[in-house]
């Protein structure tokens, strides 16, 4: 009899999480899984509680959450060869979207994990931190920054707004980059580097990420009027904007970004300030979608 562990964060998408696992429980046990249904307290807490259950050896440990519930997970789960499934019930839901886990209908995201088979993937890591999606390291930080702190609107249009609102004050910024050991010194409106192809809820910023590649995209968005950004800014949302003359990408296996007073987000969670080194570790997680 196959095993699922669901471990749910309560707080996701303002108590959508709850809901979402008890649509989804149902799917596992009429399909003859064994499950496991443990409830976080804290992000320490389910940090403990995903190791714990990996330890365990489960046929899959399946996050209900969004992207932090997931990047959580990671850190558990990466060399160990257990399967992350996704039942998405955050805000952005990036990692999900990697997979085309459908958004919105639990009983359907628990029938994925189910029937679908296991695929293998690269993390991107930072220290001893694993992250899935796009380190932010410049505007779109800025804008992290500025939309954790509102507790309105929901969803896509909370990153819009706040995207719109570091427009007014926002300049170029300078970065010291190493790409593979070569320097580089280069003024942009940010750098983003993906592990996969969006962040922000499908934003497309690093678009052409692959996730099994072993290389990290590197993406400079070299300085633009307030104007230009405004217009090339929907674009993010079909990658058509790795056409504008300002985009510049790179296919690295380790990056050292350097920009003072700007902060690093990855999978819509905190890294730290910059600098960070970040490195392509192949095949180090396995996601059943």
């Amino acid at each position: 009899m196959p095993r699922v562990v669901v471990l749910t964060n309560p707080t996701s998408g303002k108590g959508r999480a709850a809901r979402v696992r008890d649509e989804a429980l149902p799917r596992f046990h009429g399909a003859g899984w064994q499950t496991t249904a443990l409830t976080s307290r804290s992000a320490d807490d389910a940090l403990d509680l995903a190791r714990v259950a990996a330890a365990e050896r489960p046929d899959v440990l399946a996050v209900c959450g969004g992207d932090g519930m997931v990047n959580i997970a990671m850190q558990a789960l990466a060399g160990t060869g257990v399967p992350l499934g996704i039942l998405p019930a955050g805000t952005g839901n990036d990692f999900a979207r990697y997979f085309d886990v459908p958004l919105g209908d639990p009983a359907a995201a628990a029938s994925r994990i189910v029937h679908a088979t296991t695929r293998t993937v690269d993390l991107a890591r930072i220290g001893e931190r694993y992250f899935g999606g796009v380190l932010a390291a410049g505007f779109d930080a800025v804008v992290n920054e500025r939309a954790n702190r509102m507790r309105w609107p929901r969803g896509q249009m909370r990153y819009n707004l706040a995207t719109l609102a570091e427009l007014r004050v926002f300049q170029p910024l300078k970065y010291l980059l190493e790409l593979d050991g070569e320097e580089r010194s280069v003024e942009a409106m940010l750098v983003a580097v993906g592990n996969g192809p969006s962040f922000g809820g499908g934003l497309r910023i690093t678009h052409g990420a692959e996730l099994d590649d072993g290389l990290l995209d590197v993406v400079l968005i070299k300085p633009l009027s307030r104007r230009e950004l405004v217009r090339t800014y929907p674009k993010l949302f079909d990658g058509s904007h790795v056409n504008h003359p300002q985009y510049e990408h790179h296919r690295v296996k380790r990056v050292t970004v350097a920009c003072a007073g700007i902060v690093g987000y990855a999978d819509g969670e905190r890294f730290g300030p910059l600098p960070l080194t970040v490195e392509a570790i192949p095949g180090a997680l396995a996601v059943r979608a």
